[in-house]
């Protein structure tokens, strides 16, 4: 049977919390040692990120929690890389709107969930940083409902839940009155509201590029969410482009990596609805679309 899976999106402002409830996730999830040391802000790993302290490219990771698989896309929020954002966005079925419980909904803020909103994705709402001494709750609440109405969202988006966190603690909950312990509220919610992605293993393959890695190894590695069917380790496959500014290739899939914890795992198939990582496709660019060689249609 295949294991459910859920695919968020962080979406935030800059500095409102992402990268460390990033980091509170993975450690309650229990994917460290006991005896591991961990760094802080787990998630930038690339040098520019740690000196600057924010988040510039998306990152991919998954956790567990109750058999569900949880893959994670830590998005920039920064408005320097916004193209980013909306390219991982793509690879999502639902968000998670951070937003800090003294600065408000700002900017940012506005930008990257009315990128959500348009593609009509499923919103989960935290009012983070519950604890810092000049929070104001109640109003950064209305502030975020009225974003909301300005930026045309559905009855079904008006309603989403809102809950309270500290991702510093490593807490959340339901109300703002009420202390939390741990993030089992905040991984419930993922579980039971975030829809599971579409499974239509038998349709012919298609997958779009989002984001494109790099490794002295294997060079250029293709990220991205299969929309349908089944790829297999050494299937030919097309690359196409929407645009039609380049002929379709034939390539190979040669590697295949699911993500777990921080870590790429090799996998010999993988199918519709999980987050993948392929290597061998040597000119891969975002935007391109992997799909089935007697099928090509490109994704736009």
């Amino acid at each position: 049977m295949l294991k459910p899976i859920r695919n968020i999106a962080i979406i935030a402002h800059v500095d409102h919390g992402k990268t460390t409830l990033v980091d509170a996730l993975l450690r309650q999830s229990g994917i460290f040692r006991s005896n591991q040391v961990i760094t802080e802000r787990i998630m930038d790993r690339n040098d520019l990120e740690r000196e600057r302290g924010i988040t510039i490219l998306a990152k991919n990771l998954s956790v567990s929690y109750q058999g569900v698989k949880i893959n994670i896309v830590d998005t920039p929020g920064h408005a320097d890389f916004g193209g980013e954002v909306e390219r991982t966005l793509r690879m999502a079925d639902g968000a998670i709107l951070l937003v800090d419980s003294a600065e408000g909904a700002l900017p940012q803020t506005r930008f990257v969930l009315g990128k959500a909103i348009e593609l009509g994705m499923t919103i989960i709402v935290v009012v983070n940083k519950i604890d810092r001494p000049d929070a104001r709750i109640t109003e950064v609440v209305d502030e975020i409902l009225e974003l909301f109405l300005d930026l045309d969202a559905t009855p079904e988006q008006l309603d989403s839940p809102m809950l309270f966190c500290s991702s510093r603690l490593g807490t959340s909950s339901y109300s703002p009155d009420v202390p939390g312990s741990d993030l089992k509220p905040l991984f419930d919610t993922i579980v039971s509201y975030i829809p599971a992605p579409g499974r239509d293993t038998n349709a012919p393959l298609q997958m779009l590029v989002s984001s494109v890695d790099y490794n002295d190894y294997v060079g250029r590695i293709a990220i991205g969410c299969i929309e349908r069917g089944v790829i297999r380790q050494n299937q030919e496959i097309a690359v196409c482009n929407y645009h039609g500014d380049r002929p379709v290739k034939k390539a190979k899939a040669v590697n295949i990596y699911e993500f777990y914890g921080l870590n790429r795992t090799s996998v010999t198939e993988s199918s519709a609805g999980n987050i993948v990582a392929l290597s061998g496709i040597g000119d891969i660019t975002i935007g391109d679309t992997i799909c089935d060689p007697h099928k090509v249609e490109p994704l736009p």
